[in-house]
């Protein structure tokens, strides 16, 4: 059944991805974006009838409220991202993140439906031994992760919910970023031949753009048994280490070096391996491998000399 769908952020890494599917399952979209980073990521989609652009900002109340009427689904993706570029502009962060959240909150109604994509950054430096799931204490280090996680705490009180907690995206965008790991990693990795890595044993989990755009689309779909609920969404196999993630790129990518530095912190402390077992339970599973991302990742940056604009 065709819905009216809102994206904000529309234009961006996961969204340009998001907004293409729903466009061919016939939804009628509307995204707002600010166009900061490109302003071509959407030009395959101003061909169809059910596509709307506004370029605006989320930080406008009385544009938020208009967009708002009449959608079925509001999918929230306008955001900083990423612990460097909210430090860098803490106030942008927190009115961006936290405060536009709360916007759409006052103006939403009980039967509008958001889906909302967070971050399991959120979980900050977990145990070693243990796996986080949805009931593991919050602790976000970053500004970042604090936006979010209040962000997520805000939303849950709207029964018609569902929140993400994202595992660190890989993989070809149409608003492409090389600042997140995997893409940064293979995209050193085929240019200089050599990655340098610092706090190697700091774990994270992985998961495939395609894979988000697919569990939207399943949320869509099967939202009221998923509803006021929120999730981890990442893909199980890929719970590793940097060091673990240098050495697959290794074997794609000929005589890289791998370099490992003792001295230097990450700026954002994060180490965590993170449980998907609810979300599989419900029926969604991420498939797509970190093997096929590096591939992928590999083939693009070994054809493509274009400079790409990223967060930070």
């Amino acid at each position: 059944m065709k819905k009216n769908i809102l994206v904000t952020g529309g234009a961006g890494y996961i969204g340009s991805m998001l907004v293409t599917k729903l466009i061919a399952e016939k939804h009628n979209v509307t995204i707002l974006d600010n166009f900061e980073y490109t302003k071509d990521s959407l030009n395959h989609l101003y061909f169809h009838k059910n596509f709307k652009v506004i370029e605006g900002d989320v930080r406008d109340k009385s544009l938020i409220k208009k967009l708002i009427l009449n959608q079925n689904f509001i999918i929230p993706l306008a955001a900083l991202v990423g612990a460097p570029l909210c430090e860098k502009n803490k106030k942008k962060a927190i009115d961006v993140n936290f405060n536009s959240i709360l916007t759409i909150l006052r103006n939403v109604k009980k039967d509008q439906k958001i889906i909302f994509p967070t971050s399991n950054s959120g979980y900050g430096i977990g145990e070693k031994n243990k796996y986080c799931d949805e009931n593991s204490p919050l602790n976000p280090i970053s500004l970042y992760g604090r936006t979010k996680a209040d962000a997520e705490t805000e939303i849950l009180k709207h029964k018609n919910s569902v929140c993400y907690r994202l595992a660190t995206v890989f993989g070809y965008s149409y608003r492409m970023r090389t600042d997140l790991l995997v893409n940064n990693f293979v995209l050193n990795a085929v240019r200089k031949k050599k990655l340098t890595i610092f706090e190697p044993h700091f774990r994270r989990n992985f998961i495939h753009v395609n894979d988000i755009v697919n569990a939207m689309i399943f949320t869509i779909n099967n939202f009221q048994k998923l509803k006021a609920n929120v999730f981890n969404l990442g893909l199980s196999s890929a719970n590793i280490s940097k060091l673990m993630l240098a050495q697959k790129i290794k074997k794609y990518v000929k005589n890289l070096k791998i370099q490992i530095v003792h001295n230097k912190k990450d700026p954002d402390q994060r180490d965590y391996f993170v449980s998907n077992k609810k979300i599989e339970k419900k029926g969604f599973k991420a498939r797509i491998s970190l093997e096929q991302g590096i591939n992928e990742m590999v083939e693009i940056f070994s054809r493509s000399k274009t400079e790409i604009k990223n967060n930070y």
